[in-house]
């Protein structure tokens, strides 16, 4: 006698588990489908945004602390050809303006800022190679404000200088970490960029460029 087909099995909505079967005991690695990972949540940019920001933000209030607290020796290393320390702080920070003026033109032509030089094999190295030597230049000059003169504020233009030349560094500082950070929202490194440059045109104007205008252009 021919036996009736069985009935079709019912699957039940556990990853394809029949009906009548034994589930997997609570807690226990079923064969159901294996999670995906979702991406990462919408706070994850600005939090290494943050990060980075905390980090320079440290550089900048150490630099003045120790300033302030650091009694000025007013000796500072000469170079020779110079006829004091003096000469020697605005004239480097001269070159460093000069050599951050190259990082900006070369910074608007790897965005596209500028057209038909933004594919030329050189513009990504000059632009590395000046910001380089531009923060190499600034180091004798930090040494200099630092040990020799610390954070004064005696008057408006001393005062601005002296914030920003800690803020500059901690720029700077956030800037550099930012290159090696992926993830970053499209706007962070152009806007820390333009802190590093805005924050050395200020250090130019309120020591060089007074100086040259004040007390005259010599070596």
């Amino acid at each position: 006698m021919t036996q009736p087909d069985d009935p079709p099995t019912v699957r039940s909505s556990y990853a394809g588990t029949p009906i009548g079967a034994p589930l997997p005991a609570p807690g226990a690695a079923g064969p159901g489908p294996a999670a995906v990972p979702g991406p990462a949540g919408p706070g994850a940019p600005m939090a290494a945004v943050l990060v980075v920001l905390l980090i320079g933000a440290a550089v900048s209030v150490s630099l003045g602390v120790y300033g302030r607290l650091h009694s000025p020796t007013g000796v500072a290393i000469n170079v020779s050809g110079f006829s004091g320390p003096l000469e020697v702080k605005v004239w480097l920070a001269s070159v460093a303006f000069a050599l951050a003026l190259v990082q900006l033109v070369s910074a608007l032509a790897i965005y596209g800022r500028l057209p038909g030089i933004r594919t030329a094999a050189w513009v990504s190295p000059l632009h590395r190679w000046s910001g380089r030597l531009a923060f190499l230049a600034t180091v004798p000059v930090a040494i200099h404000c630092l040990y020799a003169l610390g954070f004064q504020s005696y008057d408006t233009r001393v005062l601005i200088h002296s914030l920003f030349g800690c803020l500059f560094f901690g720029a700077f500082t956030v800037k550099m970490l930012s290159l090696s950070r992926s993830g970053l929202p499209g706007w962070a490194l152009p806007a820390f960029g333009g802190a590093v440059f805005t924050g050395l045109t200020v250090l130019w104007l309120t020591s060089s460029l007074w100086f040259f205008t004040t007390i005259g252009v010599r070596f």
